[in-house]
């Protein structure tokens, strides 16, 4: 039997006690820290959200543990069908019964804006990675709620401005009727506007809508020169192959602008359908070799290319653990301070900042969407044309709602 000498011994304990205390200081209030994914799992938003939102979560989960293994993260998830009573009753549920700390993803504005109220009145982090309205950051915003991903305002400082500097002043919205629509024809309208273009009309449309020829045909006859999708997920997907199927686009009088549009959108319709588009981005697989490297091991689990909601939600996840943490405690008002003196350094955003009204300021990026014969490999749709800095793509914070910045 080996021996050990007591000053080898008690080297080697010093040793062990170096390397603890980080972990050994955490204070969890049930000893784990529990991430709850309120996602759409089977509707219109599954594919730029869902299974591979969960997938990212626990992806960050599990980065996290593997170097901290004394600090445990378990992961729940729950389809929240986009109904926002679900949702914010499974949130109501989870922090009450299950003890979750962390809401994730809530793709969908009327679920976002449900539970980021439930979060607040509980005290529990809310991270909006899915869902657009501005609302979240601006006049709803909460003390608790973050705003991670994008929002309908950098759609407008994208898309919106590049489509109307380019020839695109006149415009009729196809808009999904709730909240995520609305706010996005409103943003976007307020750019067109104020860039020199006017909106002659707009059509409102039922969340996930089959049949938008009726709709189509109101925009036709409006005349402008750009029908604006202030739609997204599957209603995108079928507005785009309706208008192909009827020969809208034929005369190049009238050209679609795809207002908030994923990766996996252009994967579903094919490049024949999306040639040319412009989308505004948080993140592209293929910008740079850390997207590149981090997309790999995504791609091994799902098999496909994240989108930027699923990126965003494996950043926003890791941001939160880490600021856990720092800070020593699942406690939410001090890992909250934590995480807006942090800034965000990944392979997602550099020196992203999150700022009092909870909005996540990034840099996003213009892209255009490849011919066929401009695309050399699977997943390869994206020309960059533009970074927009996170100053230019976000509300300023002088001209914020939210009752929390100190004016």
């Amino acid at each position: 039997m080996k021996q050990f000498r007591p000053a080898v011994l008690a080297a080697a304990l010093a040793g062990a006690l170096v390397a603890a205390p980080a972990l050994a200081d955490v204070k969890l209030s049930d000893g784990v820290v529990r991430i709850g994914v309120l996602t759409d799992l089977s509707g219109l938003y599954a594919d730029i959200s869902g299974a591979g939102v969960v997938e990212a979560v626990k992806m960050a989960a599990d980065d996290f543990m593997k170097e901290n293994p004394g600090i445990k993260v378990e992961v729940i998830s729950a389809d929240h069908q986009n109904k926002a009573d679900i949702a914010s009753t499974k949130a109501r549920e989870w922090i009450d019964t299950q003890k979750v700390d962390m809401l994730q993803d809530l793709v969908t504005s009327s679920v976002a804006l449900a539970v980021v109220k439930v979060a607040a009145e509980k005290k529990r982090i809310a991270i909006v990675n899915g869902a657009a309205t501005s609302r979240v950051s601006n006049e709803d915003c909460t003390p608790y709620s973050v705003h991670y991903t994008y929002d309908t305002i950098a759609m407008a400082n994208g898309t919106g401005k590049y489509v109307v500097k380019n020839g695109g002043d006149s415009w009729y919205f196809l808009t999904a009727d709730y909240a995520f629509g609305h706010s996005l024809e409103k943003d976007v309208s307020a750019v067109v506007t104020a860039n020199g273009g006017k909106v002659v009309g707009s059509v409102r449309h039922p969340l996930n809508t089959s049949d938008f020829s009726s709709f189509l045909l109101q925009a036709q006859s409006s005349g402008a020169k750009i029908i604006g999708l202030a739609n997204a997920g599957g209603d995108t997907i079928n507005t785009i192959k309706a208008a192909s199927e009827f020969g809208l686009l034929k005369s190049g009088k009238q050209k679609l602008a795809g207002l908030l549009m994923f990766i996996t959108d252009v994967h579903a319709l094919g490049l024949n359908a999306t040639q040319g588009l412009y989308i505004t981005s948080a993140f592209y697989w293929d910008l740079n070799d850390e997207t590149r490297k981090w997309s790999a091991r995504y791609f091994e689990r799902m098999k496909r290319e994240p989108s930027m909601v699923q990126a965003g939600n494996y950043s926003s996840t890791m941001h939160y653990l880490k600021a856990v943490k720092a800070a020593g405690t699942d406690d939410s008002d001090t890992v909250m301070k934590k995480m807006r003196e942090t800034p965000v350094n990944d392979f997602f955003a550099r020196n992203g900042v999150i700022r009092a009204d909870g909005r996540m300021v990034h840099d996003m990026y213009l892209v255009q969407v490849k011919s066929p014969a401009e695309s050399k490999k699977p997943w390869d749709y994206y020309n960059v044309v533009a970074t927009i800095p996170g100053k230019d793509a976000y509300l300023p914070l002088e001209k914020s709602a939210c009752p929390l910045v100190k004016k």
